[in-house]
């Protein structure tokens, strides 16, 4: 079972169009089955306006699913539930530092900023939620407490990748302070649940990787396969992003690109994993039958003054 996640807290750009391809053509030419699930869990940035165009661009790209369209939030309470299974078995704790008086307690021994790991402030200081909350005042958040050490995960395309998630992450949240799962707790579960056992995304994600891997672990379940893909650049080599808008399918559709152009242009990128190689206009349909996961890419794709031309994109 494969998904398509995509997060709707802005237009979907090049770099999910080409993860989203090669999820589809991997279940795809094999028969499998496909589930499309939106990761709306920011709620202060997912907007119904960008549920709908998710669902939109891909369509627009010749991607379908299977099922009905699952939301990340619906299981929130369910999956805050686990979280606290796992501090009663002593794997998390309840936390009541605001993100203030983290970066705080970070830079003052460290002096190195927000990238540095959480100190460990609530570590120990509590027995359970309850006593942190009558403490403090404060409603208290959990965090899976990871032990020394690094984690290994294999990854089918970078092979494997090593982590010490202690020493460059640190305890790391399961739940918000108002009791919602935190993301590296859903994803585990809800790919759990669906069935997921490939998931295809950037390799920007790689390294958010072993922190998922400690709570599949905890858990009692077993990993996917992971494939994280070379990421999508604009001419000068710096990765796409949302917040900018960065050459969003919204913008290509608008401007008249043909889907069976980009389509092409991404199945091009993926070096022999498709069948013929180039970059002719196809559809997603046309590439199942000789797609090969096994000679993926991992390279970085620049959107340069050459693709523009052969998508015939000018804004």
């Amino acid at each position: 079972m494969g998904r398509l996640a995509p997060s709707p807290t802005g237009l979907l750009h090049l770099g999910h169009a080409r993860s989203f391809l090669v999820a589809w053509l991997a279940a795809r030419s094999r028969g499998g089955r496909l589930c499309m699930r939106l990761d709306d869990l920011d709620r202060s940035r997912v907007r119904p306006e960008f549920e709908a165009a998710c669902l939109a661009d891909l369509e627009w790209l010749g991607l379908d699913w299977d099922g009905p369209v699952l939301k990340q939030s619906s299981h929130g309470a369910e999956w805050a539930a686990v979280a606290h299974e796992l501090g009663q078995r002593g794997l998390a704790y309840p936390c009541v530092c605001t993100r203030r008086e983290v970066q705080e307690a970070i830079a003052a021994p460290h002096g190195d900023g927000p990238s540095s790991p959480y100190p460990g402030t609530c570590r120990g200081r509590f027995a359970g939620p309850e006593e942190a909350r009558q403490a403090s005042g404060r409603e208290p958040a959990l965090r899976f407490w990871v032990a020394p050490g690094e984690v290994t995960i294999h990854d089918e395309l970078a092979g494997d990748f090593s982590q010490a998630v202690a020493a460059l992450v640190g305890d790391f949240p399961l739940t918000s302070r108002d009791g919602q799962a935190a993301y590296q707790l859903a994803v585990v579960l809800d790919d759990q649940r669906a069935g997921v056992s490939e998931v295809y995304r950037g390799l920007d994600l790689l390294e958010s990787t072993p922190r998922q891997a400690l709570l599949i672990e905890a858990l009692g379940f077993e990993r996917p396969r992971w494939w994280h893909l070379g990421l999508v650049t604009d001419a000068a080599g710096q990765r796409l992003a949302k917040r900018r808008d960065d050459l969003s399918l919204a913008a290509l559709r608008t401007a008249g690109v043909e889907p069976e152009r980009l389509v092409g242009w991404l199945a091009g990128s993926l070096g022999g994993a498709v069948a013929p190689e180039g970059s002719e206009p196809c559809t997603a349909g046309d590439l199942v039958a000789g797609f090969d996961g096994g000679k993926l890419s991992v390279a970085p794709l620049a959107f340069d003054a050459a693709a523009r031309s052969l998508l015939k994109f000018a804004p």
